[in-house]
Parts: C-alpha cells; sequence; structure tokens
C-alpha cells in the first residue's frame, strides 16, 4: 500500500468515528465512577492510543471547579451533565479551557436545569445531526486537499521525496485549516459571546498598563504647547511634597533656647530689683 492509499484508508475511515448518540445516554443519574465508565466505553474509537483516559475524576472535578460543569446533584450527574461532558471533551481538543468557560457559562445559564423552553437534549440531538451531516463534506473535503497536495511540487523528479513533501503539504494544508477554524472561534468568542463586557475589560486593562507606564516613567510629561513644539516639564509625586522636611523642623522652632533662658533670668533679675 503507497502512501497514498493509506492516507485515502484513514480519510475513509473519518466515517466510521463513533459518536454518542442522544438515545445511548441512560435516563437515569449516574455517580462519577459510572459516568467514566460510560465515557471511555462509547468513546474508544476516538483514543489515539489504547492506554490513553477519555475522562477521570479529576478531570471532571477540575470541570466543575472551573465552572464548566454544574455540580452534581447528592453525588449523582444527570443526562444534562452527560451532554455537557460529551461537548466540553470535543472541545478541549481545540479550545482553551477559559474559552470553553465563555460558552458554557450562557449555555447553562439559558439552557440547563428546569425553566427553559429550549432543553440541553434538543441543543445536543440537534448538533449531533449537524455533525452527521458535516462529515460526508469534511471527508471530501479532504480528498480535495490530498489531491492538491499531490500536484504540488511538481519539479521534484526523485519518487521518495515526492511521496514525502506530498504527505508534508496534506499535513500543512491540515493544520492551516485548523488554525484558521480555530482563530475564527475565538474572534467569536471575544466579539460576540463576550460582547461589550469583554471589550470594557480589555479597555480598563490597557488604561492600567498606560498609568502604571506613565508612573515607571518618572516625572516627566510632554505637553504640547500651541505653537506644535513639545515642552518637558518636571512633575512632582504628591507624596514628596507633602513631606518637607521644613514641616518636619517646625516643633524645633516653638520651643528655642532663648525663650527658656529668658524664663529662668526673668525672676533673679526681678529679686535683685
Amino acid at each position: 500500500m503507497t502512501k497514498e492509499e493509506y492516507i485515502k484508508s484513514l480519510i475513509d475511515s473519518l466515517k466510521d468515528v463513533k459518536y454518542i448518540m442522544p438515545d445511548d445516554i441512560p435516563n437515569i443519574d449516574l455517580y462519577m465512577d459510572q459516568v467514566t465508565t460510560f465515557m471511555d466505553k462509547h468513546l474508544k474509537s476516538s483514543k489515539r492510543y489504547s492506554e490513553d483516559k477519555l475522562l477521570t475524576k479529576t478531570m471532571i472535578n477540575n470541570y466543575t471547579k472551573n465552572e464548566l460543569l454544574p455540580p452534581p446533584t447528592k453525588k449523582k450527574y444527570t443526562k444534562e451533565h452527560m451532554f455537557l461532558l460529551i461537548f466540553i471533551y470535543y472541545f478541549k481538543n481545540i479550545l482553551s479551557i477559559n474559552d470553553i468557560q465563555s460558552i458554557f457559562n450562557p449555555l447553562t445559564e439559558r439552557y440547563y436545569g428546569e425553566g427553559s423552553s429550549v432543553k440541553l437534549e434538543d441543543i445536543y440531538e440537534e448538533v449531533f445531526r449537524l455533525e452527521k451531516e458535516q462529515t460526508d463534506a469534511l471527508t471530501k473535503d479532504m480528498i480535495r486537499k490530498m489531491t492538491k497536495a499531490k500536484e504540488s511540487f511538481p519539479e521534484v523528479t526523485d519518487q521518495e521525496d515526492h511521496d514525502f513533501l506530498t504527505v508534508f503539504s496534506f499535513i500543512s494544508m491540515l493544520c492551516f485549516d485548523v488554525y484558521m477554524r480555530k482563530h475564527m472561534i475565538e474572534k467569536m468568542i471575544d466579539q460576540s459571546l463576550m460582547g461589550d463586557g469583554f471589550d470594557k475589560m480589555k479597555e480598563a486593562v490597557k488604561k492600567t498598563d498606560v498609568k502604571t507606564g506613565a508612573k515607571k516613567a518618572g516625572s516627566k510629561t510632554d505637553i504640547k504647547k500651541p505653537d506644535g513644539k513639545v515642552d518637558t516639564k518636571k512633575t512632582l509625586n504628591k507624596p514628596e511634597t507633602m513631606n518637607k522636611p521644613e514641616t518636619i523642623k517646625k516643633p524645633e522652632t516653638i520651643n528655642k533656647p532663648e525663650t527658656i533662658k529668658k524664663q529662668v533670668t526673668n525672676p533673679v533679675s526681678e529679686k535683685k530689683s
């Protein structure tokens, strides 16, 4: 089997990637051990190595600690918890914990628990349907990329070199594709999901940096004159002007030696007279 045939077989195998179907998730609450066992059983086809751990107790506790996952009820995890854990499993391979938190906070606030017209189960089922549709499209896109990579480096005549560069080109195109998609997701998180609050936070950080920089720069401040010239003035820090040495020495001037001497000699002079 050539490298090209091997890559095509890998692309075809993507159609066999197993997903956790909505009906596979139990309708009863599960303890943590049952949750990890369930995930390991249904997602084992996505393991890179057989010894890989898909979900551990430590991971689940960290997700709860970082507010990605609502805390369990009496140490049991509901079906809604399972939906969120599956989303986290896919998201964490691409996004940071902070980015996932930015997505999950509004998601859980709106749709977790009772009282929402749209349930997390409805969201999971719809997303699952979209993912199944995307599998065929992604497979065809990879085949197009592989064909494009094979056409690269036409000047290379050595077959071994050409095969290597074909694989390298294919990997590079896939990486660039992932990079662009990840960049798009991060932009959407920063500008849409977090909204004005995030912009205000960035502006506040920027202002703080400017103030800190001005303070560290010393006491020189550039002032633009009406004629366009810049005048550099020396500014004094307020704490220094408030604690002048003169103000500290004032009590010494009140108890001058002359006044004390007068108080002692006056009674003597009065007795002589």
